[in-house]
């Protein structure tokens, strides 16, 4: 029988998107339990004024430790949120032509298992909120952060730090206070979602770039204005979407050394497993006909030429004839008008059979 994560393990485990109360508790967000019912669009230009964000916090899944922070700090409950929408629209971009496409239908039982896809969701949901944070910081979302100050880069000759820069620093100080992250269980399960979190992170990290203005006469850079910021999440999507391509599978072995579990894969290049690495224990189903992890692929649509072949998992499409509209013969008038013909185009389209 396996044994249940502690406490701890579990408010790793569902890091970004998902705080957790119990074991039999509602979450949200990709790795939850409760269904995605409301996305919001992205962040309003002001943070919640009077008391909305209270009412805000009361309405989330969270502890009694993390509403009262929540009641702290204006917009982190719009944060969240919105950390939700991004993280499930780039899980969405980033498998819309596999098997498995990021459905919601499933999801419980998916993350009760160490699988890939388990793997992706922990880190897309950490990194989204990472990014979230970071963003609300730098644009006056949130009233307990500001602008990155990028100390070190100031002092530089000619440089002139402006621009609000991406709080990044902040943002991942802040989620370890919010988490009230402890020491890792031993679980093998707990270390291995802990590990994925932190691979979300530093995805983030990892677009963290410097970028500079130059101001001067006819446009040279005797002085250049300089702020941090990060990739736009796409970039995050992507990376991640070739850290799970290229996923590793673990097992625990103990450090003759320290004496305690850490975890290990094959050795591939010369080298060991890379913190970078997403990880799981475990290997996927084919998620080509329904189960308790997918609703399958049938009638999903593919390119005859490309995805077909592959997501259809062999059992052939069906091919149908459709209309669309689109504008063409468009003309440029005077001055700064374009008139457009609408046309109407035949073309066929790809479904996968049930059967």
């Amino acid at each position: 029988m396996r044994s249940r994560l502690p406490r701890t393990a579990c408010l790793l485990r569902l890091f970004a998107l998902c705080i957790i109360l119990s074991h039999t508790a509602a979450y949200f967000g990709l790795t939850g339990r409760e269904p995605l019912v409301f996305l919001p669009g992205p962040f309003s230009n002001e943070p919640p004024t009077g008391k909305a964000h209270l009412k805000q916090c009361e309405q989330m899944t969270l502890t009694r430790r993390q509403k009262r922070l929540c009641r702290r700090e204006p917009g982190l409950a719009e944060t969240l949120r919105e950390s939700v929408r991004l993280s499930l629209l780039e899980c969405r971009y980033q498998f819309r032509n596999e098997r498995w496409n990021c459905s919601l239908d499933g999801r419980g039982s998916l993350l009760k298992r160490a699988f890939k896809e388990t793997a992706f969701l922990l880190a897309v949901s950490s990194a989204a909120l990472t990014h979230a944070l970071a963003k609300a910081c730098s644009s006056g979302r949130m009233e307990r952060c500001t602008c990155d100050d990028s100390p070190g880069i100031q002092h530089r000759e000619a440089w002139q730090w402006g621009v609000c820069g991406d709080n990044l620093k902040y943002s991942t100080k802040f989620l370890k206070k919010f988490l009230g992250q402890k020491k890792v269980s031993k679980d093998l399960r707990a270390q291995v979602d802990t590990h994925n979190i932190n691979v979300g992170i530093r995805a983030v990290k990892s677009g963290l770039k410097t970028t500079c203005k130059c101001h001067g006469v006819s446009g040279s850079c005797a002085v250049r204005t300089c702020w941090k910021q990060l990739s736009p999440f796409h970039d995050t999507g992507r990376l991640l979407k070739y850290r799970y391509d290229t996923a590793v599978r673990v097992l625990s072995v103990t450090n003759a050394a320290t004496g305690e579990t850490e975890l290990a894969g094959p050795r591939r290049h010369g080298q060991s497993l890379r913190t970078t690495d997403l990880v799981y224990l475990e290997d996927s189903p084919s998620f080509c006909r329904p189960s308790r992890y997918s609703p399958g692929t049938g009638g999903r649509s593919c390119a005859k030429d490309t995805s077909c072949q592959s997501l259809c998992c062999g059992r052939g499409y069906n091919t149908a004839m459709r209309l669309t509209s689109l504008s063409c013969h468009c003309q440029v008038r005077w001055c700064c008008h374009v008139e457009c013909q609408t046309c109407v185009r035949e073309e066929e389209v790809y479904t996968c059979k049930n059967a």
